[in-house]
């Protein structure tokens, strides 16, 4: 099951919930109804015209464009490396984006969104993904970088649920996949376990049709044998599936939040985002809503909402005022087009001029400019 509506409202409604959350990021939930009334922040609050994404949304983009290189590599040179490699060095590109000016240097690049000049502007980057990056971001499960169980391994992990979701992969292999991207950077246990879980979540949504509710139950159920060594497993199952149980009988958004923790570390961060989806599994705009208002990392946790949410719902459920000033709102829908599309190839093992653009030459500047 491939629908782009899905693909398009898993990384808008993503973006979305980012944009809602990351000008309330680091506000306690007193000073975010204090300033925005009791319903907390319901609206952008805009820059400059625009309601800005973060460091999420950015490294979410290049996380789908690294395993559009992946596939690209493959199926025009009949050979390919793991996917994980190919999501580090667009990872490398993102990096460089926050480092340094646009443009860079006219040098071989791994991902055409360096040719985007809004991508290069610091959003709160994790502090953990720039350390890590910058000593090569090539951790692994048994040799990892740092202990770190930040949430900047769960909330970039979303394409990988969405794009493997009918391909010939087991889930097992696409729950890997969403570990091994998030492991580059994020060495604990708790910070890679919950991107295998949120891949496992979005495929089961996008490519089964499951519920969000059903797909989390899935997720839980599944992950011990696929991570049966993990010593901090029981701890990210325990906690998900209290906010699964918590969505269908807290009183009041905040204070279950706050049982849960404030998303600033990954189980958390993954917590928060299902108790908000299960909770409001029929609305969008109710579920990001609850993710964003609460005492901690507004952002990841309305972006990983948003994508939940965004995949179940698909992308018309994303009410239209959410859409008209969302930053690179272009950029996001076509790199979702891109995921569903995925590389095409004609019998001379050839693809068409714009995908060659964007995923063999990395000159592609992006839909303002090809426009």
């Amino acid at each position: 099951m491939r629908e782009l509506t899905r693909f398009k409202g898993c990384l808008v409604g993503g973006a979305v919930g980012d944009a809602l959350g990351y000008p309330v990021e680091f506000l306690p939930a007193s000073a975010i109804f204090h300033q925005y009334g009791k319903s907390g922040i319901t609206g952008y609050a805009l820059r400059h015209g625009a309601a800005e994404i973060s460091d999420d949304t950015q490294m979410t983009l290049f996380t789908a464009t690294g395993l559009l290189l992946g596939t690209t590599r493959g199926m025009t040179r009949g050979i390919m490396g793991d996917y994980e490699s190919y999501i580090r060095s667009s990872y490398q590109d993102w990096y460089r984006t926050q480092t340094e000016t646009y443009p860079l240097p006219k040098e071989y690049h791994y991902s055409w969104l360096v040719n985007v000049p809004g991508l290069f502007s610091r959003r709160a980057p994790g502090t953990t993904c720039m350390s890590a990056l910058a000593q090569g971001g090539d951790g692994t499960v048994e040799k990892p970088l740092n202990h770190s169980k930040g949430c900047g391994g769960v909330m970039r992990a979303a394409p990988i649920g969405l794009y493997f979701n009918d391909r010939p992969y087991t889930q097992e292999k696409i729950d890997r996949i969403g570990a091994g991207a998030a492991v580059l950077t994020h060495g604990h246990e708790l910070g890679y376990l919950p991107a295998a879980m949120l891949a496992h979540i979005i495929s089961r949504i996008a490519g089964h049709g499951d519920t969000v509710a059903a797909a989390v139950r899935d997720a839980i159920a599944a992950m011990p044998a696929v991570f049966p060594e993990a010593k901090h497993l029981s701890e990210l199952l325990d906690l998900v599936g209290e906010a699964a149980d918590l969505a269908g009988t807290a009183a009041d958004d905040l204070t279950a939040i706050r049982r849960l923790g404030e998303g600033w570390v990954g189980d958390e961060a993954l917590a928060i985002a299902v108790y908000c989806a299960v909770r409001y599994a029929d609305s969008f705009e109710k579920g990001v809503v609850a993710a964003v208002n609460h005492d901690g990392d507004s952002d990841s946790t309305g972006s990983i909402a948003g994508n939940i949410l965004g995949a179940a719902l698909g992308y018309d459920a994303i009410p239209r005022r959410f859409l008209d000033q969302l930053e690179l709102r272009d950029v996001i829908e076509e790199v979702a087009e891109d995921l569903w599309h995925d590389c095409q190839v004609d019998d001379d093992d050839m693809c068409d001029p714009v995908w060659e653009s964007k995923y063999i030459a990395m000159t592609y500047a992006g839909p303002a400019a090809a426009g």
